[in-house]
């Protein structure tokens, strides 16, 4: 048990230390480059299709969140007359 969890500790230390074993890819300057460029473009939008789905999604949750509330008010403000 003692021994297993040795092994255990030496192992979490080997994937913790501070030498990475492989690099990563620098990609911070193609990124700058494309969204520093002047196409026109909205910068919300400039990270490609994902942003713009992303985008429309938000606007539609948006619009039916201000309809719903709209309705809500007006729920609440014309009460309903019990017969």
């Amino acid at each position: 048990m003692y021994r297993q969890f040795l092994a255990l500790q030496h192992a979490s230390r080997r994937m913790i230390c501070s030498s990475a074993r492989r690099q990563v890819e620098n990609k911070v300057p193609e990124k700058q480059k494309l969204f520093q460029e002047d196409n026109g473009m909205p910068i919300h939008l400039k990270g490609g299709t994902r942003d713009a789905l992303l985008y429309r999604f938000t606007m539609v949750l948006t619009v039916l969140g201000a309809g719903y509330v709209v309705y809500e008010l007006c729920d609440v403000a014309f009460p309903k007359k019990k017969n």
